[in-house]
């Protein structure tokens, strides 16, 4: 892709969610008109998103705006390229369905301060979406500690004591690795450069750094950028989990999680190249601190009684796989990792809506007390065997393809190690979540137990449906992705079927 338009479609599909916040505060009172309103900004960006695509995906050409011009050669810009519009499409999509999960789960639950909910839920997207089209480091830095920023109320929407100290926990590990890591490499990637902080295809550092510098500066943007949860700056995840259910889907497979592993897709991508890092050979380093991660996450998540708590653990395997698969350096191992951001979020955000269905019907919250939960609850649990299939990389869904890319990947790259850490992870999270399956649907309920016992309300049940077929059409139609993807390869083969 190497052509470009002007267009401010890419201002407005950000602006579209946090112009939303002024009718969202202004309607507190009336929650149908409020939530109205978060519908109506869903649906906007939803369609100025797609209207990007026969230009980007058709005529190959991305879309380009300044918003702000600092110095020559440095700005606050946007441009829309294939990895963007991939990530963007999840974002945009998955945010109206969870906002109407967020309905049935806030109102069935009674929750307080839910027009707060509402319009921090509509910020975070906002930034999301700036992520996503940032044009260079600058802008995407801004972008992401905005979202840390406007993520915070809503972790720390209960108020109570663990909520203020989960809250301090995600934000101290977020802000504190941002500031501490990634704003001195964008500084130093700034003096080095002569001023010229833009994303290109073959990176903008080559050229300017040598083999010492490069490698501290992957590191530092790779653990700056510490949304990805790599270990070991991975504990604001679970301690995120105090917030509530559609906070946590948010969290886990729309905005944070993805952006963090988005930045760093961006970083080999965009400031390194892949070509520049394949002559440096030190992207090996990332490599294993992913493969350790994806490993140490998913034997923890095997212990975690606490729902909630074990999906959070195999979100950050998730994302290593992500990391893993673009410090690989091979064209369908990168093309896998940027699938995956897909095929997770869609099987993830399925996982994270039943466990949210589950605590609004029953309030249970623990493993260990799903017993017989699946002939009460068919819907939920019948999702939940879906999105634990695709998380896991079982046909018939999207995540087996993604899988199917990064472990080919892996092969291209020769790294059969790395290609078995793939294998037996997979195996390992089909070990953490069918004995939940099987729990809810071979074994009884406890006798006497909620004899009432229904499906949770309408509003949680056809969100978790929809992100379910979602995973499932995935599988059979996993073509845009392939081709959104295959736009980041310039000079190089195609990523083919």
């Amino acid at each position: 892709m190497e052509t470009s338009v002007h267009s401010w479609i890419p201002l407005w599909a950000c602006l579209a969610s946090l112009l939303a916040v002024i009718p969202i505060v202004v309607l507190r009172k009336e929650p149908f008109l409020r939530e109205g309103a978060t519908f109506v900004a869903g649906a906007v960006k939803l369609v100025l998103v797609l209207s990007m695509l026969p230009l980007v995906l058709g005529k190959k050409t991305a879309i380009e705006c300044t918003l702000f011009q600092i110095t020559d050669q440095l700005s606050i810009s946007f441009r829309v390229d294939g990895l963007g519009l991939l990530f963007a499409l999840v974002a945009s999509s998955l945010w109206i369905v969870t906002s109407l999960y967020s309905i049935g789960y806030m109102r069935g639950l009674n929750e307080h301060s839910q027009t707060r909910f509402f319009a921090f839920f509509a910020v975070s997207l906002s930034a999301t979406l700036g992520v996503a089209f940032s044009a260079n480091l600058l802008t995407l830095y801004l972008f992401y500690e905005m979202l840390s920023l406007s993520t915070y109320p809503l972790v720390t929407h209960h108020q109570d004591k663990e909520a203020r100290t989960g809250g301090r926990t995600y934000l101290c590990y977020l802000l504190g690795t941002s500031i501490a890591f990634a704003l001195p490499a964008l500084i130093f990637c700034y003096a080095k450069t002569g001023g010229s902080l833009q994303f290109a295809p073959e990176g903008f550092l080559a050229g300017h750094v040598g083999h010492v510098a490069a490698l501290c500066l992957l590191l530092l943007l790779t653990f700056g950028f510490s949304k990805a949860g790599l270990m070991p700056f991975h504990s604001w995840l679970p301690a995120a989990m105090v917030a509530p259910t559609p906070v946590s889907a948010l969290l886990h497979a729309v905005a944070v999680v993805k952006v963090g592993v988005f930045c760093i897709l961006r970083v080999f991508t965009g400031v390194f190249g892949l070509e520049f890092l394949k002559e440096l050979d030190i992207a090996s380093v990332i490599s294993w601190v992913a493969a350790f991660t994806v490993v140490v996450s998913s034997l923890i998540a095997m212990s975690q009684d606490n729902l909630k708590r074990r999906l959070a653990f195999s979100t950050i395997g998730q994302l290593s796989y992500i990391v893993l698969g673009v410090s690989l350096l091979s064209y369908h191992a990168v093309a896998g990792s940027m699938m995956h951001i897909a095929m997770h979020a869609f099987g993830k955000i399925t996982l994270f809506f039943c466990a949210g269905a589950i605590f609004v019907a029953t309030g249970k919250k623990y493993i260990s007390q799903l017993n017989g939960l699946g002939k009460k609850m068919p819907f939920t649990m019948g999702a939940f065997a879906i999105g634990a299939m695709s998380v896991t990389g079982l046909p018939p869904t999207g995540g087996l393809w993604s899988k199917f890319y990064l472990i080919w990947g892996a092969a291209e790259a020769g790294q059969i190690v790395l290609m078995c850490v793939y294998l037996v992870s997979s195996v390992l999270n089909g070990v953490y979540f069918f004995p939940i399956v099987y729990r809810a649907f071979f074994k009884p309920l406890p006798e006497g137990e909620m004899p009432g016992l229904k499906e949770a309300p309408t509003a949680c049940v056809i969100p978790l449906t929809v992100t379910a077929v979602g995973s499932v059409l995935l599988f059979f139609v996993p073509g845009l992705l392939l081709d959104l993807a295959n736009l980041m390869f310039v000079s190089t083969p195609p990523v083919t079927p």
